[in-house]
């Protein structure tokens, strides 16, 4: 089992704090593993392992309907004493009601309590007034780049080679632990998606046009890191003679974010501080989620740089968006406490390489500002704005 230290490093910082610990993400971005780790670190700092309740609620096992009250016997059948006992419950989501049971378990009993789930039923905003104020959101993604290298830290090839590899496979766990052709990393991943859609959207939502739906996953896949609306899709559709209503796109997005596929970047105006309501992006939960669906083409990385950079930010705690300059845009601006940072990606730098800064350098204050590359010749700076390859703004240290 390999570390996630990012992950385990927060887990600590909670420890013992009395909040449940709720871990979000798309399904097999490595939730479970992280509560093994975690159990695994308990025991070696001298838990008892009979003090340590493992619980998973996958939909298979409790077909038959279990209920909150269930999920509470069922839990306090193990606990036998007064001791502290440390609860790591995954996919919680598949109990109607599982916030009751956590929120009793955590007034009327001596626990520690850590959840995850893969839907909308993990999300802030859906949890019930039964956890208001009790509990912290922890988000988990798939692998940063940084840790495919620990996965792959067996693999001699350069760094260089192996983002290439990390740019067209992704960052699910299960892909980065094998030796995959590209064709058998994408079916893993597809069966991933499949399983997303199923029982996270389809099912749960009761959509029977399977096939309007998937069209329009299928734009938001085509379109990630464009400015689109609603309107815009039922347009297209209907521009293919097919018929859906705004309201349904806006149904068909929101249920794909609270699966955790696409997040939504939302535009900063940089003059007025406020944030916008229009024109907002979506970036995918993977770079690998675009190829299982479009196929891999070389010519669509450039689009991708953004997604990676984009949840590298995310990753590192920043509130990311889009910045908007008067009539400029900046890729990104990225915010968290009192340290902001501003960043444009671009695959090449062209020639006259003055062009991408100049956006930035109409930002008038003293912020760091980078432009990120894959150009074999980034490296050093232009009027004070960074240029610096992908590789190393993915593995620096901070901004």
């Amino acid at each position: 089992m390999i570390i996630r230290p990012q992950y385990m490093n927060m887990l600590k910082t909670y420890r013992n704090v009395p909040l449940v610990k709720i871990l979000s993400g798309i399904r097999r971005c490595g939730k479970s593993t992280i509560l093994d780790m975690l159990k695994e670190d308990l025991l070696k700092n001298g838990v008892d392992a009979d003090h340590i309740i493992c619980m998973r609620y996958t939909s298979e096992d409790f077909d038959d309907g279990m209920t909150d009250k269930d999920m509470y016997h069922m839990i306090k059948e193990h606990m036998k004493d007064n001791e502290c006992y440390y609860l790591l419950l995954d996919e919680v989501q598949e109990i109607d009601g599982w916030e009751k049971a956590v929120n009793s378990l955590l007034e009327n009993a001596n626990t520690d309590i850590y959840v995850t789930g893969s839907n909308s039923k993990l999300m802030s905003s859906e949890i019930s007034t039964y956890l208001t104020g009790r509990y912290i959101s922890i988000p988990v993604y798939t692998l940063s780049f940084a840790e495919y290298l620990e996965f792959k830290k067996t693999d001699l090839r350069p760094k260089k080679e192996l983002l290439n590899e990390y740019l067209r496979f992704g960052g699910f766990p299960i892909v980065a632990l094998g030796n995959f052709d590209e064709r058998s990393a994408y079916q893993i991943v597809e069966g991933i998606y499949t399983s997303v859609i199923t029982n996270d959207i389809t099912k749960r939502h009761n959509i029977m046009n399977f096939d309007l739906f998937n069209r329009v996953v299928k734009y938001i896949v085509e379109n990630v890191g464009k400015t689109f609306s609603a309107n815009a899709i039922a347009k297209f559709l209907k521009s293919e003679g097919r018929s859906l209503s705004v309201e349904a796109v806006y149904n068909y997005i929101n249920w794909l974010e609270k699966a955790f596929v696409i997040y939504r970047c939302q535009r900063y105006d940089l003059q007025g501080k406020s944030i916008l309501k229009t024109q907002e992006k979506f970036y995918l939960a993977d770079a690998s989620l675009k190829y299982c669906i479009m196929g891999f083409n070389p010519k669509s990385i450039a689009s991708m740089l953004e997604n990676i950079v984009y949840f590298e930010l995310r990753r590192r705690g920043y509130e990311v968006y889009i910045g908007k300059n008067e009539t400029k845009e900046i890729d990104f601006v990225a915010v968290q406490r009192d340290e902001r940072i501003y960043v444009q990606v671009c695959r090449l730098l062209p020639e006259n390489s003055d062009r991408e800064v100049a956006n930035l350098l109409e930002i008038k204050d003293h912020y760091p500002k980078y432009v990120v590359t894959m150009d074999e010749l980034a490296g050093g700076n232009i009027n004070g704005v960074k240029i610096v390859h992908l590789v190393d703004f993915l593995l620096s240290d901070k901004y």
